[in-house]
């Protein structure tokens, strides 16, 4: 293999297979609730980007035995992470949060928790409260930053500009946090120039990387600009041709956490090839067995 996939580093840092729980905390949003804006990013679903998440009905505790329920048959002797996925998941109140990080790390079976967040929603007391934790139980940072690019960022309504995104690295890793990169691949009017470009400056920054494709999902912005012919969607072959590039320079420090994405078929709109995992793979995986 040509990179370090997420499997062979869990296996490696854990002894064991290591398989991760998608948790929906109940949280919601600055680009949603009004503090920057009311209509989120314009590619994220009304899920917020949590579809494989646990139901917000249940309790932390309940979401990660559902979860173990959903995977028991493909995994065995195992341990798992509590995933903390839907919308941004250090913004709320620290009680709340304390509340819900400890319920998950508490878990006999849960060995780390993996927190899907935003690089501006990470205050010195939630800072803390991740210090504290990380002392306990390994604790990994998911960033969304989706691309390096201030006019794309705009586009997006990311919300943020790129050196918020540094300050957040800089000091996770003050207090020993392993931070993964989020980025979108095909991006509207991005090159394969700009994805490289991106992908080549988290690497010097990030400890994980992960390379998700872009979605058109029913009741998003982008679902109207795309209706309207104003942008279009990579084909199966170019989005593995850009991986290959992606990967070639990747360094082998850098835990590669993901090369695609799913959406939730019932509300994907395009790429619909996008919706056949398997063929996605192999289309991918023949790729990189050239380099």
């Amino acid at each position: 293999m040509n990179y370090t996939s997420l499997n062979s580093y869990l296996k490696e840092r854990f002894g064991c297979k290591v398989y991760k729980l998608a948790i929906d905390g109940g949280f919601t949003c600055p680009n949603r609730d009004g503090t920057l804006d009311t209509r989120g990013c314009v590619f994220c679903s009304k899920g917020g980007s949590g579809e494989f998440a646990g139901s917000r009905k249940l309790s932390i505790t309940e979401q990660i035995e559902q979860g173990k329920r959903l995977v028991e048959k493909k995994i065995k002797d195992g341990k798992y992470i509590a995933y903390f996925q839907a919308f941004t998941n250090t913004y709320a109140p620290i009680d709340e949060l304390k509340e819900k990080y400890y319920q998950a790390i508490n878990h006999p079976d849960i060995v780390a928790l993996s927190i899907a967040t935003r690089p501006d929603c990470l205050g010195d007391d939630v800072l803390n409260l991740l210090d504290e934790i990380n002392k306990i139980k390994p604790v990994f940072v998911e960033l969304g930053l989706q691309t390096i690019h201030e006019k794309t960022a705009e586009y997006i309504r990311r919300g943020y500009p790129l050196s918020v995104y540094d300050e957040a690295i800089e000091k996770l890793h003050g207090i020993g946090i392993n931070v993964v990169t989020h980025l979108i691949i095909g991006l509207p009017g991005e090159t394969t120039e700009d994805i490289l470009e991106s992908v080549s400056y988290v690497c010097e920054k990030t400890d994980g990387i992960k390379l998700q494709l872009l979605h058109i999902i029913k009741g998003t912005d982008l679902e109207k600009e795309y209706n309207a012919g104003k942008i279009s969607v990579l084909f199966l072959d170019e989005y593995a041709e850009i991986i290959k590039r992606c990967v070639n320079i990747i360094p082998k420090n850098v835990v590669v956490h993901r090369l695609t994405g799913d959406g939730a078929k019932k509300d994907l709109i395009a790429p619909l090839w996008s919706a056949d995992k398997k063929k996605v793979l192999n289309t991918i995986n023949k790729k990189l067995s050239d380099l």
